[in-house]
């Protein structure tokens, strides 16, 4: 690996940051306003729903310019959602801004990697991308948990004095802001792939017509399909399970929300562990055997209804989180693999992001739902426990074999 892969990791580690830190930013200026619970699954449904509709667009975009420059105009739109909140806009709205500009950054993140590494390396390259990521994701649960800390942050706001800076919730958006900056700057020094990048149609119908040429043939490949499901299905659980924990922490073991958000990074840090290992133990040519792993996951999912001691939660939370990340980082370089093959790195990650979040979308309303129903958090783990493995499993039975038919 040289320094420009290096480069793209840097500017996907700061990115990342911001973004998760963000999140527990967005859902303090929620309490600020004391929006009912069911508001904060909406607010990340708000933030992928620009995934879903510009899914069609953001692909052919991608593939339109250099990934470095994509990247840099994405977390240019990213800093004008947070200024939105600074200056008053509902989180539910100005959030979903910031997510406009998160799905024009994904097919570009992911689809660099296919430019610019040989296929043997995928596997390794996104081990080192989905372990940054991780560790973006635990030190920006930490960095979002003590910003929105009434402790640390209630005195700052007060002594610092800053116009429109006049909750903790708009503090910990300021402090992101910075973050954004110095990601956009790295942006600028990805290093360019000599390869013919295709034009951006201005036609929405051609464009349209593309995503949909692209989402079929992704969907009717072998190992398209299993590796398209399973990520599908992996990141659809996996946002919907970020947002239990926070539910599930106050129940079980009493902690407010900045507590809850820091428990998070143990989650994260299991995917880290989990994707070292995958990236040690799985080549890409044998990915689909790591299927079995997530089924296990959604039974380990259920141990989390009779825990209550703090150090047990930990554990567990590092254990679902090894297995996620050793099953889904095999799957996402399959993916890649075949998208690029087929059609091009930026367009098969829309499709891939397209399908990720309409299962997150769907989940994330289900668990909206059920919370407007008042359900007990319990009762909600074991629906997404049980749905995680039941489906898992059945896409077992279904493609348990496809690697050994397929061509890679």
């Amino acid at each position: 690996m040289n320094r420009g892969f290096y480069i793209i990791l840097a500017a996907q580690f700061l990115s990342a940051l911001a973004d998760n830190a963000l999140l527990f930013a967005a859902i303090a200026l929620l309490s600020d306003l004391s929006s009912p619970a069911w508001h904060t699954p909406v607010l990340q449904q708000g933030f992928i729903f620009s995934y879903i509709v510009l899914a069609p667009f953001v692909g052919a975009f991608a593939d339109s310019l250099p990934k470095g420059r994509v990247m840099f105009i994405s977390n240019l739109i990213k800093l004008s959602g947070c200024v939105a909140m600074l200056i008053g806009v509902h989180p539910l709205l100005a959030y979903g801004l910031v997510g406009l500009g998160a799905a024009a950054y994904s097919p570009a993140k992911y689809g660099i990697l296919t430019e610019y590494l040989p296929p043997n390396q995928l596997v390794k390259a996104n081990s080192w991308m989905e372990g940054l990521t991780v560790a973006a994701i635990v030190l920006g649960a930490v960095v979002g948990g003590i910003l929105i800390s009434p402790t640390l942050a209630a005195p700052l706001v007060e002594s610092l004095n800053i116009p429109m800076i006049d909750s903790i919730g708009k503090l910990a958006i300021a402090a992101i802001v910075l973050i954004y900056i110095v990601a956009a700057l790295f942006n600028l020094y990805i290093p360019r792939v000599p390869i013919e990048h295709k034009p951006f149609s201005r036609n929405p119908v051609a464009l349209i017509q593309d995503f949909t040429h692209c989402f079929k043939l992704l969907w009717k490949d072998p190992l398209g399909q299993v590796s398209l499901a399973v990520t599908t299905l992996f990141w659809g659980a996996g946002a919907t399970l970020r947002l239990l924990l926070i539910g599930w922490a106050a129940v079980a073991l009493n902690y407010d929300i900045s507590e809850a958000a820091k428990l998070t990074a143990w989650f994260a840090i299991g995917i880290a562990i989990g994707s070292v290992l995958a990236a040690k133990y799985i080549k890409l040519e044998h990915s689909v055997r790591v299927l079995p792993v997530g089924i296990a996951m959604g039974v380990v999912v259920l141990m989390m209804i009779p825990i209550t001691d703090s150090v047990l939660a930990v554990l567990l939370l590092i254990v679902m989180g090894a297995m996620g990340g050793y099953f889904v980082v095999p799957m996402n370089a399959l993916l890649q693999h075949r998208g690029h093959l087929l059609m091009g790195a930026g367009r098969s990650i829309a499709v891939q992001n397209f399908n990720e979040n309409l299962s997150i979308f769907a989940m994330l309303g289900l668990y909206a739902v059920m919370q407007k129903m008042e359900l007990h958090i319990y009762l909600i783990i074991a629906v997404f426990g049980l749905l995680l493995s039941g489906i898992m499993t059945a896409l077992y039975r279904r493609h348990g074999h496809d690697q050994d038919r397929g061509q890679m």
